[in-house]
């Protein structure tokens, strides 16, 4: 793919005609694909795609058209040629752009760790074998993804990473469930029959009569995949320069200093630490890290260059929507097996679904719990319990009722593959709230 990159931007270099210039991005994977349900292997796929985004520019003029690629090289430039052919042709036609800003100074990269994986068969031959007997459901993902840019001031940014993600079920009965997931760029079988064998003992826990737990305020330890769904409600406009400057932000309290979370919350866009590329679609190369809130202050927020062309700051490379994609939640210091100690009585909740703002000026979440969340006294899980919303601020979530996090924090790729396999992931820890208000 990189080969195919390089050959698709010298071609449109050496098409450029009078003062044009050209952006161009290119996004491909190469995938392996297993569904399972029932223990058994339910559908299979492979899927090899790659689309470049050329964008013709004349001044302040811009337009673009995206090309899905055949990998043949003849036809491939063919269709490029088509599309310069097309955006030439309206480009005299479109207003200036007074937000257009680009990379002018080239800042060029090869950041090339894509490498070989265990086939996807043996993962789901594995995942299998340590789930025998049980109601297991699922899906294995695993391959390389690739990114590349180019423009006419002549950089080269070339990004691959290979990984997996595995992501299951175990189930009991109807909404009873617990859920899984490994994600690495690495497989190690120790780390699964790990995985396995805590999903087991939860799995037990499920077999005991459920309880229904009347609304109320209640002391809970969110695991690590739960805070993962705070953070993610978050990342719809939270953490937007454009967004704050509009008044759209649900943070904007904690922007304009009226609200703060925890001392020793810090919440950065972790660039190095994740698995999207350190550059975006104008070129402009992202910072190993951007600060958003240390020690409970909101420090920053993410400006794409449109936002920083608007509002005349230094643009943090983020891209056009300005959502975070390696978003990290720094660790704290409960250490790895006293949670249940730590949290004496209360909820373990293992999942969040659902979660939403329920009143985005206050920063207010609600959403539901699922699958594995128990009830648990004295340290020791009692029972599970059933399926209740939650309705909650920031504030108190990761603010005043935050006790601890976590000293280990998970790293969390997304299991998304709408269109293509996401880069986007989330690292973070879990969490001990002193109390979470349950409405039903």
């Amino acid at each position: 793919m990189r080969a195919c990159f390089d050959t698709i931007a010298d071609h449109v270099q050496s098409a450029l005609s009078g003062n044009e210039g050209f952006t161009l991005g290119l996004s491909g994977e190469r995938s392996d694909f297993a569904r399972l349900n029932e223990a058994r292997v339910r559908q299979l796929g492979s899927v090899q795609q790659c689309t470049a985004k050329i964008r013709l520019i004349d001044g302040q003029r811009h337009a673009s058209f995206e090309v899905t690629l055949s990998g043949v090289r003849n036809s491939d430039l063919a269709r490029i040629d088509q599309a310069m052919a097309s955006l030439r042709d309206v480009l005299p036609h479109l207003p200036d752009d007074p937000h257009l800003l680009l990379n002018e100074t080239p800042s060029s990269s090869n950041d090339d760790l894509a490498r070989a994986l265990p086939d996807a068969a043996g993962m789901v031959d594995a995942l299998l074998q340590e789930g025998r007997g049980t109601d297991l459901v699922g899906i294995v993902a695993s391959g390389s993804v690739y990114r590349g840019f180019a423009n006419h001031f002549g950089q080269r940014n070339w990004f691959s990473r290979s990984s997996f993600n595995l992501d299951w079920c175990l189930v009991h009965d109807a909404d009873k469930a617990v859920k899984v997931n490994l994600a690495d760029f690495e497989f190690d079988r120790t780390t699964l029959q790990q995985r396995m064998a805590d999903a087991r003992r939860q799995l037990e826990v499920m077999r005991r009569p459920s309880r229904t737990i009347t609304p109320g305020t209640y002391r809970a330890w969110l695991t690590p995949s739960a805070v993962s769904e705070v953070l993610g409600v978050l990342k719809w406009g939270g953490f937007s320069l454009k967004s704050i400057k509009t008044g759209h932000s649900p943070l904007r309290r904690f922007w304009g200093g009226e609200d703060s979370l925890a001392d020793g919350v810090h919440i950065t866009e972790d660039v190095a630490g994740g698995i999207a590329p350190d550059f975006q679609g104008d070129g402009f190369r992202r910072p190993a890290q951007v600060k958003l809130f240390e020690n409970g202050q909101m420090v920053g927020a993410l400006a794409s260059p449109r936002s920083a062309q608007e509002y005349g700051v230094p643009t943090t490379g983020a891209a056009a929507n300005e959502l975070p994609g390696s978003l990290a939640l720094s660790a704290g210091d409960i250490a790895t097996g006293t949670e249940l100690a730590r949290l004496d009585t209360g909820l373990f909740i293992g999942n969040l679904w659902y979660t939403n703002f329920s009143d985005r000026t206050a920063c207010r979440i609600t959403g539901m719990t699922r699958f594995a969340t128990f009830w648990v006294e004295d340290g020791e899980i009692v029972c599970p319990v059933n399926v209740m919303r939650f309705d909650e601020t920031l504030g108190q979530l990761l603010g005043a009722g935050l006790e601890g996090l976590s000293a280990t924090a998970d790293f969390q790729p997304s299991n998304m593959t709408y269109l293509q396999r996401s880069t986007q992931s989330v690292r973070c820890p879990g969490a001990l709230i002193s109390g979470i208000r349950f409405t039903l």
